[in-house]
């Protein structure tokens, strides 16, 4: 069974992708109870945390329900990593996970995220100080490479592991590609095929169906799979892969009524968590998957990502079973 450190997980642990604006206490709390092994936070900036931005400060949030839960963090200055993992450490987290593969413009252009990709004595340089800096397993989340051309993910792979890195979640596809593409597996295996590696190797990108997550632990070898995208508006992934991987057979779709009810819970947490406006707003994202597949139901949806109020978005969804009362999921 893989272990991040001391943590114990499942053979072939499911684990959620640190999304951003996805990744928050509500959602995780609901992809926890639908199955997902380790969770991790939306990545925070190691400088919005030593300035006291708040945005970052309210990401450290974690509460006893997600564990294990693992916060990550971004930069590329060492000072300022360094003294972000202390302010993390006193959110009690059970992993801090380093993001060396977010592609966002405005993060590459600092050097951090898939930034570093171009720099990887500092990637590991990086990680090495982080890991004598806490007792916390340290993790990274990191990509192919660059572009095709520079892919040494190998070679990447076995100096984070020998300074010290716990676990290494590895995107398919180069920082070029962004999410362009189908994401390539083979050199996560290769990864994992390498006789010198003895921490866990954890897939990412298209993990998008039961089927893929089968494929990834079986034709590939991996450890386990990090679900980002076909989570969003659908926590019942998880379990859903988790049934189709011990039965070999499709797990019963939610119903409309289970849809709903997440749906409300979502939103509701999303209020108490951040606030009316943001948590309106930033549960638009999930209501396509919620009710996808439901015929014409494009009015209700329309009326669920642009009502500005929780009190319009609530009488929207209490619509949706006297609407759709006759319709099975599929």
């Amino acid at each position: 069974m893989p272990k991040i450190g001391s943590i114990e997980l499942p053979e072939f642990p499911l684990l959620l992708a640190p999304m951003e604006d996805v990744s928050d206490p509500p959602f995780r709390a609901l992809c926890k109870e639908h199955g997902a092994d380790v969770v991790y936070t939306e990545f925070i900036s190691s400088e919005g945390l030593i300035r006291d931005a708040a945005k970052s400060v309210q990401k450290l949030d974690i509460y006893e329900k997600e564990r294990p839960v693992g916060i990550q963090i971004f930069g590329a200055d060492l000072d300022a990593m360094l003294r972000s993992v202390e302010i993390v450490e006193a959110s009690a987290p059970d992993i801090i996970d380093i993001n060396f593969g977010c592609p966002v413009k405005k993060v590459v252009c600092k050097g951090a995220g898939a930034g570093i990709l171009k720099d990887i004595p500092l990637m590991v340089k990086l990680t090495e100080a982080m890991v004598k800096h806490t007792a916390l397993p340290v993790t990274v989340k990191t990509r192919l490479g660059w572009d095709q051309e520079s892919i040494k993910i190998v070679e990447v792979a076995e100096r984070l592991q020998d300074v010290g890195c716990a676990a290494l979640s590895i995107h398919g596809r180069t920082r070029v590609q962004m999410y362009k593409g189908d994401a390539d597996w083979r050199p996560i295996a290769e990864v994992k095929n390498n006789p010198r590696m003895t921490i866990p190797i954890f897939g990412n990108g298209d993990v998008s169906s039961p089927e893929r997550a089968v494929e990834m632990k079986e034709q590939y070898g991996l450890d386990g799979a990090m679900i980002g995208r076909a989570s969003i508006g659908n926590p019942w992934f998880f379990n859903q892969v988790k049934h189709f991987m011990k039965t070999g057979k499709h797990a019963t779709p939610p119903t409309l009524k289970e849809r709903v009810d997440a749906a409300r819970r979502h939103l509701q947490m999303a209020i108490d968590w951040k606030g009316e406006t943001l948590g309106v707003l930033e549960t638009r994202r999930h209501y396509t998957n919620y009710f996808k597949g439901i015929p014409n139901f494009k009015p209700l949806r329309t009326q669920l990502v642009t009502s500005d109020t929780s009190a319009e978005v609530f009488a929207a969804l209490d619509e949706v079973l006297p609407t759709y009362s006759d319709y099975e999921m599929a």
